[in-house]
């Protein structure tokens, strides 16, 4: 066999296991992206429907990416306009870094939103129990009473009880009514009122005691919870403080001594180092969040 046959035979096989390997990375990560959105949509969805927004799942990813591209752009138009001198690793490394850390930011609005709704639904539980508790004495029935909370123009509990009666003139039990408003909900205190009012139904027990009682139980936890988060909150502070501490250094030494700041960019262990600092940061600050929260 001739040696320029054996070449290019090498070279052709090369090639081929080349673009077999590509294919494969590609497939992998076409594989990969398909799954990531079905989930990235579902839970979309799912965080949609619990703050109520009428908004495509798709929509949301659509913002993501968006809002990821813009911040990457923006990262980098600042860098080259306000650097003292350019460097395409520092470039790359900066739009990467605002890319990744904006794409979540859409969803963690809309945690922030279901959270706050949260709030605002057991605060407002305690008032709608006692509500509850002055129409069955006055001798309405417990779906009536559900009513003239649902009839009141008070966000959210409002909306979430005049579904619970939709469901309950559309034929749908009771209990099984309830029991869909927690899974929506997710509330500690409504899961204590729905068991209190499915058990007094089974037991015939008396529903006003219950409920005045259960209105003094809430309103004696929401004391706690503000207790705690007074008391939690320097340490709340502190997480975010040293959180934030290296990058605002990192930033202060980029202004005043460039070169060394450029010896982390400009090399690999450099920017090695940089992501083992950011890990590290991030798990410091969920630890310090574990210990502040408090349950009750």
């Amino acid at each position: 066999m001739q040696p320029e046959f054996r070449e290019f035979a090498a070279a052709g096989a090369a090639g081929v296991s080349v673009l077999l390997i590509t294919l494969v990375i590609a497939e992998f990560f076409a594989y990969t992206s398909k799954t990531y959105k079905e989930k990235f949509i579902q839970e979309a969805s799912t965080e949609l429907e619990d703050v109520l927004l009428e908004l495509p799942p798709g929509r949301i990813l659509d913002f993501s990416l968006a809002l990821s591209a813009l911040s990457a752009f923006l990262g980098v138009a600042v860098f080259a306009l306000w650097a003292s001198s350019w460097s395409w690793t520092k470039a790359i490394f900066i739009g990467t870094t605002l890319a990744i850390g904006s794409f979540p930011l859409p969803r963690v609005y809309l945690r922030y939103k279901k959270k706050k709704r949260l709030t605002m639904f057991n605060e407002q539980l305690e008032d709608a129990l006692t509500s509850m508790s002055s129409a069955l004495k006055a001798g309405f029935s417990i779906n009536q009473a559900l009513e003239t909370v649902a009839q009141e123009n008070r966000r959210p509990i409002s909306v979430e009880f005049r579904l619970l009666v939709q469901e309950i003139r559309l034929g749908v039990h009771l209990e099984t009514a309830l029991h869909n408003m927690e899974e929506r909900m997710e509330s500690d205190d409504l899961e204590l009122v729905s068991t209190a009012i499915i058990t007094a139904r089974q037991t015939g027990g008396e529903l006003t005691v219950i409920f005045e009682r259960l209105a003094g139980v809430i309103r004696e936890r929401s004391r706690i919870q503000g207790r705690i988060r007074s008391l939690t909150a320097q340490g709340r502070l502190q997480a975010i403080i040293v959180a934030s501490m290296p990058y605002i250094l990192m930033l202060a030494m980029s202004y005043i001594v460039p070169h060394m700041m450029s010896m982390f960019f400009d090399s690999l262990l450099g920017i090695l180092m940089i992501i083992g600092v950011t890990i590290l940061v991030i798990i410091g600050f969920l630890v310090i969040k574990k210990i502040t929260t408090i349950d009750i």
